[in-house]
């Protein structure tokens, strides 16, 4: 019983995960998935990062990195920057448009979430917390 549940609930998740990233989607005005979303994110955080830590930090694959960054120059939301004294460091840096992108992405977000849980009374919220930190801190654990 407990295993069917568990799967039933993975369904769940997935569903909920899928009509969120639609309707981010939607609402998003640049050609943009999450991916690269996360990338301007970790370059607004970090400031100047290569590639290959980028990739190393957020999971993705080198290739996948260079598709991401190619896309967020091409779109002129991130910049190469070249070292002077060695011209095969290439850093990528987010500019003053991909801030903007940031920005309208973090609050769409948030806009889609507070839709979401628009559902849930404070007793249901309260309980999803609870829940939400006792699995944040199984990973933790497990982590260590």
């Amino acid at each position: 019983m407990k295993q069917t549940n568990i799967f039933k609930l993975i369904h769940m998740i997935e569903q909920v995960n899928n009509a969120n990233i639609i309707r981010f989607t939607k609402a998003f005005p640049y050609p943009l998935g999450i991916s690269p979303i996360l990338v301007l994110n970790e370059l607004h955080l970090k400031g100047p990062q290569k590639q290959a830590v980028l990739a190393e930090t957020i999971g993705y694959t080198k290739g996948a990195m260079t598709s991401i960054a190619e896309k967020l120059v091409k779109l002129e939301l991130a910049e190469r920057l070249y070292d002077p004294s060695d011209r095969r460091t290439i850093r990528l840096q987010i500019t003053n448009e991909g801030e903007k992108a940031l920005i309208k992405a973090q609050s769409i977000g948030q806009e889609v979430f507070m839709q979401l849980f628009e559902t849930l009374n404070d007793e249901e919220i309260a309980q999803y917390l609870l829940i939400q930190e006792k699995l944040v801190q199984g990973i933790q654990d497990k982590n260590e």
